[in-house]
């Protein structure tokens, strides 16, 4: 069997450099885009984020039906991904570049472009991560390509969390003064032409080996199956939980930095934060995590990794309230914790949801892994919906203000405003996480010794199968 050869899986991984920018790009800062600079109700561009994420989770197994049942003399997958990237980076472009409209029309105007948006990514998202068994012919050649994507698209992430509010600083400045709008606009730009050239690269140098089979699992198919599954669900719940408060930390966060620490150079505070929390999050998955797994249980380690999350939020709160919102270096290092306790717990919802599949089998007699963790990527969708729901509605409700001006010092807002604004940011996180502690300690069963356990009574009865007793 012929592997991979290094060209290939350097062509796969710019590939999801160049898609996670665009996602991010979106994820990040479209609400921040039409509340802030364009001035949309932040309730109704929550309220659109949350329909449109949700119908995105709905449609990512009808695309991969569509997917399933494409057949070309380019293959199933590459015509899907080079289409699907075409129209995205368009209409990204669309997206951060919204024409002068009235308020009824823009609100018109982004509905639209926003559900378009979602539809054309997932058109080549799922193909892009669907193509892997397709493209590898040894189970180590899967694993590798799998750690390449995954990691890539963290480098893509980071990227974008690094240098978007900066370079919409450096696009916009004119005069002194920084118009937010002319930055997006050119920042939409730029990620867009580099998101065609990285797909297009993937696309020309990443090939089907062979015929492949897709796995497709409906909607209808997935709830089933986690509702068959109790411990599957109790997992998904949690998922939902630790992401929720994830995105809503991530979706305020930039107005912190604008409204409570302010001055001329928020957006560089921001991005400071903004990268040391992603690089701790990489600590926390790639070393803390596999240092604590040495001593303590995978349950041990959750409980724990919850447990900091939340002194993390407790200690920005005291921080703040203390006065010491304006202290850059104090607030980092409860949002390195925050930050690095988030990066363990999306390891372990992963394991468990991994340990789930071999407890549904024992306890249904089918082995549903592919339905199962596509409910993982249906609920974390759901999830982002959510917390950005909750940030659009509470960021009206308490009175934060958009840009009345471009003038970046003059963002300002009322004492009032600015704890209700800290409140949000580190209670209704806390209270998720406190809610997913009582839920896993109460509900979830799977333990180190009864995932072996399990593991053990599968093996004897695939050994058994298989010498036909």
């Amino acid at each position: 069997m012929q592997q991979l050869t290094t060209k290939q899986k350097l062509a796969f991984g710019i590939g999801a450099v160049g898609k996670d920018m665009v996602y991010a790009l979106s994820a990040n800062y479209v609400l921040y885009y039409y509340r802030d600079v364009i001035g949309l109700s932040g309730t109704f561009v929550g309220l659109i984020l949350m329909i449109a994420r949700i119908f995105d989770a709905l449609n990512d197994p009808f695309m991969g039906i569509v997917v399933a049942k494409t057949k070309t003399k380019w293959g199933r997958f590459r015509p899907w991904l080079f289409t699907g990237t075409v129209l995205n980076a368009f209409v990204l472009y669309a997206l951060y570049a919204a024409p002068n409209l009235k308020d009824a029309a823009m609100m018109i105007f982004f509905s639209v472009i926003y559900i378009v948006w979602g539809v054309t990514y997932t058109m080549m998202d799922i193909p892009y991560w669907s193509m892997i068994p397709a493209i590898t012919e040894t189970p180590k050649d899967t694993e590798n390509l799998s750690v390449v994507g995954r990691t890539c698209a963290g480098i893509g992430a980071a990227i974008m969390a690094v240098g978007t509010m900066m370079a919409v600083e450096l696009f916009g400045k004119k005069d002194g003064v920084v118009d937010e709008r002319l930055g997006f606009k050119w920042v939409a730009l730029v990620v867009a032409v580099v998101f065609l050239i990285t797909e297009i690269i993937c696309v020309i140098h990443v090939k089907e080996r062979r015929e492949y089979t897709m796995k497709t699992s409906s909607v209808k198919e997935m709830f089933r199956s986690l509702f068959h599954n109790d411990q599957a669900l109790i997992v998904v719940l949690t998922i939902v939980l630790v992401n929720t408060a994830l995105y809503l930390t991530s979706n305020l966060i930039i107005y912190f930095f604008k409204f409570d620490m302010g001055g001329e150079g928020w957006r560089g505070n921001y991005t400071l934060f903004s990268s040391l929390g992603g690089a701790f999050q990489i600590v926390g998955m790639m070393l803390v995590y596999p240092l604590l797994r040495k001593k303590k249980t995978n349950t041990a380690i959750f409980k724990i990794s919850l447990f900091a999350a939340m002194v993390g939020y407790v200690l920005i709160l005291a921080l703040c309230l203390a006065g010491q919102s304006g202290n850059l270096i104090l607030i980092c290092l409860p949002g390195i914790i925050v930050f690095l306790a988030n990066g363990i717990l999306s390891v372990l919802t992963t394991v468990f949801l991994s340990n789930s599949v071999d407890y549904g089998e024992l306890k249904n007699g089918r082995r549903e892994e592919s339905v199962i963790f596509s409910m993982q990527t249906f609920v974390v969708k759901a999830a982002s919906g959510f917390a950005v729901f909750a940030v659009g509605v509470g960021t009206d409700l308490i009175g934060l203000k958009g840009n009345v001006e471009t003038d970046e010092i003059d963002y300002v807002a009322s004492d009032q405003t600015l704890v209700l604004l800290r409140l949000l940011m580190t209670i209704l996180p806390m209270v998720l996480l406190v809610v997913a502690y009582f839920v896993f300690r109460k509900k979830f069963l799977l333990s180190d010794q009864i995932v072996v356990e399990n593991a053990e009574k599968l093996k004897a009865i695939h050994d058994s199968e298989a010498s036909g007793d």
